[in-house]
């Protein structure tokens, strides 16, 4: 997988790349199967004949909803559920539960939560765990 801004060799789990710091998928001058330059508006890529448009599976959710629900239950992780980040979903989730006892764990994991939700709606993070983009 290339990076579809910088067309640097990305790894198939990165939400971002670490070159230019692009959000997985976003950009259209390299292909992302190839690495190679694209004419603006193409299809398919001229060099190995791949899609270049984006197929959303399923539908797009919602900026919005994310944003809010990482600034009011982020500490509990529910915006990654929603986004599908399962697995930064269950470790906030974990922290909040486990550390409720030292009070540190909420308080760690809310302003995380917060964070995010600010990033979501800010637009730095701009895909779901799918890297389909998020709808306005």
């Amino acid at each position: 997988m290339f990076c579809k801004n910088c067309g640097s060799q990305m790894d198939e789990n990165a939400v971002v790349c670490v070159k230019c710091g692009a959000a997985k998928g976003s950009g259209n001058a390299f292909c992302p199967n190839c690495g190679q330059p694209t004419n603006a508006g193409a299809a398919v890529c001229l060099n190995c004949g791949s899609a270049l448009t984006a197929t959303v599976s399923g539908e797009a959710k919602s900026k919005l909803v994310a944003g809010l629900l990482g600034i009011f239950l982020g500490s509990l992780g529910i915006h990654n559920f929603y986004l599908g980040y399962t697995t930064k979903a269950v470790i906030q989730l974990v922290i909040c539960l486990v550390g409720s006892c030292l009070i540190i764990g909420p308080l760690v994991a809310g302003v995380w939560g917060l964070v995010e939700g600010i990033m979501i709606l800010t637009g730095k993070i701009n895909v779901d765990g799918k890297g389909n983009p998020l709808k306005d």
